[in-house]
């Protein structure tokens, strides 16, 4: 009987764990093997509402060129198992597998058409549901693509199906790719930041069923809600102003290999930021728009004496006539000890003249007899100079400056005289460039802002007006003393070398800060060298600040020398632009018009010139293809160009065809304004180029 029993107990049990080996077995068999077709099996009995992108905006600058912009992107799957792809026992596919392969191959050039055909052929056995033929492909490849056999009968019978989107594109690549922002993968900064409300329109939505693999395939005919494209926004950047801007400061940054360099202009009279240039050396040594450093917040050096002198009239405390002893450039206050940055040997100035000497000493002595006894009336007037609050630049990342307030645990004795010259103190460039511009508009300080309207579809929805932040920074008498020294900086001061045969005035400041390097301190000797200003002096048209932070132990760092110079570039450039685009008519009507010299091909030159009988006397060599064409009716002389590889050609005189041409052989982009011969180039004649460039060329 027991026996009886236990043989039944075993024949129990082993039928459990054979029951048991054939289940987990078959869960082996239908999640390893099986899953993939249970799994699209459940995908495609359920649908959902998706959202769908709107357009977004584009971004303009000032004179209508397209600075950030959406292009639409296709990626095209194919949905094997589409019905009228496979009726017949598949003879449409067939029938059109041959010629689709070739026209695929031709088209994308990345397989020949046998593998082209391998793949559809491979795909169409396997019944793949929505396979990922290309991505990534142009309108252009979609609508060429739109044509091939099979696909032109329709999705329902190629089973092709498009699947659109947009990718953000900045056609002039780096130029201002900081200010006008990023938009890559939901990380913006910038004007795509700043504006990605108005730009980003709204979204819409449409049903999808899910297939194989959990691809949501639309489904058609159901209801689906539009998207909403985003506006566009006009900028204030002028895109010749930009470049002539960055280059000045790239060759500057290149040529003392620094760490980094800001520069912005102005436009005096509005606020406007006409240009905003912001360059940043990369690991490989090139260097790149990677940071804001135009809205960062450090230690301004001596431009910051404006602020000081400003606070000393203003306050009555000094008069520019007002003697001060500068000690040789050597001063000890408490348990430390002032230094001029440049060695002048000077003792008994004026105010006047220790402010254009640039004297540390001269401006933390003046600072502390006059308010040794109440810092927080200086404190007040910066206050009053709005530098302790940000600027309301129209771009979200602004920093805070920092100024130290009397009774914090950060205030010291030595606090209030290093505060004069620039130290203790850090004010972003933008702050410092919009109190100088303050200056130049005759005490109004305007709000910076970069957007000029939102547009849609060419119609203005909002015009953005210039905004006054303080209808009067100082008072008259203040501001033509300010002026005054301003002027005098660039005529006996610092800056003195850098303008002395300007034909045009300049106001401005020279800075050179010594900044500290985390735990090193001052001891790498790294210097930021900027210089701010404005011209032309009697009659402002721009300001601009240029700030330069250069490598340890530089050989050049001066404010003067190494910012002064870029500024004086952007200057002159600027200053050349509006004399001649003010002056064309006066000139033209001076000029004795049976004279003329031109720029073009030597073939062309020759064949006109001989077509009206002119006679010609060829100087040029043979060799030379572009020749310059001077003379009167009379005779003409053609003079060789010397066209150097790599080297920016001088575009005076040309007409548009032939700069696209000498350009477009050169693998320069050119951006053109106005209409006839060439009176200005933003990239300076033999300055280095390299395929890519942009260069804007202003016709008359």
């Amino acid at each position: 009987m027991k026996n009886d029993i236990l043989w039944r107990v075993y024949l129990i049990y082993i039928l459990v764990v054979v029951v048991g080996i054939f289940i987990f077995g078959k869960a082996i068999y239908i999640q390893q093997v099986q899953g993939k077709y249970w799994q699209s099996l459940s995908d495609s009995l359920h649908e959902r509402y998706v959202e769908t992108d709107a357009e977004r905006g584009t971004i303009y600058s000032e004179d209508g060129e397209m600075l950030s912009t959406s292009i639409p992107q296709f990626d095209i799957y194919v949905d094997f198992g589409a019905e009228g792809l496979r009726e017949k026992n598949g003879k449409r596919f067939r029938e059109n597998v041959d010629s689709l392969s070739i026209s695929l191959a031709n088209l994308f050039k990345d397989a020949s058409s046998a593998e082209y055909k391998r793949i559809l052929m491979k795909g169409y056995k396997e019944k793949f549901r929505y396979y990922l033929l290309k991505k990534n492909i142009s309108y252009e490849q979609y609508t060429a693509m739109k044509s091939f056999p099979l696909v032109r009968l329709g999705k329902n019978k190629s089973g092709f199906i498009a699947d659109d989107k947009s990718i953000r594109l900045n056609p002039y690549k780096m130029l201002a790719f900081r200010t006008i922002g990023l938009d890559r993968d939901s990380f913006k900064v910038g004007l795509e930041l700043s504006y990605d409300s108005i730009l980003k329109g709204k979204s819409g939505t449409r049903l999808v069923r899910y297939i194989a693999g959990g691809v949501g395939v639309p489904v058609d005919g159901a209801y689906e809600s539009e998207a909403i494209n985003g506006k566009d926004i006009i900028t204030n950047i002028d895109v010749l102003i930009q470049e002539i801007t960055e280059n000045a400061l790239l060759k500057m940054l290149m040529q003392n290999d620094a760490e980094h360099g800001c520069a912005i202009v102005m436009e005096t009279n509005t606020g406007k930021i006409k240009a905003m240039a912001n360059l940043g050396k990369g690991q490989d040594g090139n260097y790149y728009e990677n940071y804001n450093y135009a809205i960062n917040a450090s230690e301004p050096g001596s431009t910051f004496k404006l602020a000081t002198l400003m606070a000393l009239l203003e306050d009555k405390k000094i008069t520019l006539n007002q003697r001060v002893n500068l000690h040789g450039g050597t001063f000890k206050i408490a348990d430390r000890t002032v230094l001029d940055a440049e060695q002048h040997g000077n003792f008994e100035v004026t105010a006047k003249q220790a402010f254009e000497l640039s004297s540390n000493v001269g401006m933390a002595e003046m600072a502390l007899d006059a308010y040794r006894n109440n810092p927080s009336a200086f404190i007040k007037q910066l206050h009053n100079f709005r530098l302790d609050e940000k600027t309301g630049i129209d771009l979200v990342g602004e920093r805070n400056s920092t100024i130290i307030k009397p009774g914090s645990k950060n205030w010291s004795a030595t606090t209030l005289p290093w505060m004069a010259f620039g130290y203790n103190v850090e004010v972003t460039p933008l702050q410092t460039l919009t109190l100088y511009n303050a200056i130049a508009n005759n005490g109004t300080m305007m709000k910076p802002y970069l957007v000029n309207a939102i547009t849609e579809e060419g119609k203005v929805l909002k015009k953005i007006e210039p905004e006054v932040l303080i209808n009067k920074v100082c008072s008259n008498n203040t501001l033509k003393q300010v002026k005054e020294s301003l002027e005098g900086v660039c005529i006996n001061g610092t800056a003195k070398k850098l303008f002395k045969n300007s034909p045009y005035p300049v106001a401005g400041k020279t800075g050179t800060a010594l900044v500290a390097e985390g735990n090193k301190g001052y001891a790498n000797k790294v210097y930021q060298s900027s210089f701010a200003g404005y011209f032309p002096a009697n009659h402002p048209q721009y300001t601009c600040i240029v700030v330069i932070k250069n490598k340890p132990f530089a050989k050049v760092f001066y404010g003067a020398d190494v910012a002064g110079v870029v500024f004086k570039e952007i200057a002159d450039r600027l200053y050349t632009l509006y004399v001649k685009q003010n002056n064309t008519q006066l000139v033209a009507s001076t000029i004795d018009s049976s004279y003329f010299n031109y720029v073009g091909y030597k073939n062309d030159a020759l064949t006109l010139v001989q077509s009206l009988k002119i006679k010609a006397k060829d100087s040029a060599s043979v060799v030379d293809d572009w020749v310059g064409v001077a003379g009167t009716k009379a005779s003409v002389k053609l003079y060789a160009k010397n066209i150097q590889p790599n080297k920016m050609p001088a575009l005076t005189g040309m007409g548009l065809k032939d700069v696209m041409y000498l350009c477009g052989n050169m693998g320069l982009k050119v951006n053109a304004k106005g209409v006839g011969k060439v009176i200005n180039q933003s990239i300076m004649p033999g300055e280095a180029v390299s395929k890519g460039m942009v260069v804007s060329v202003i016709l008359n």
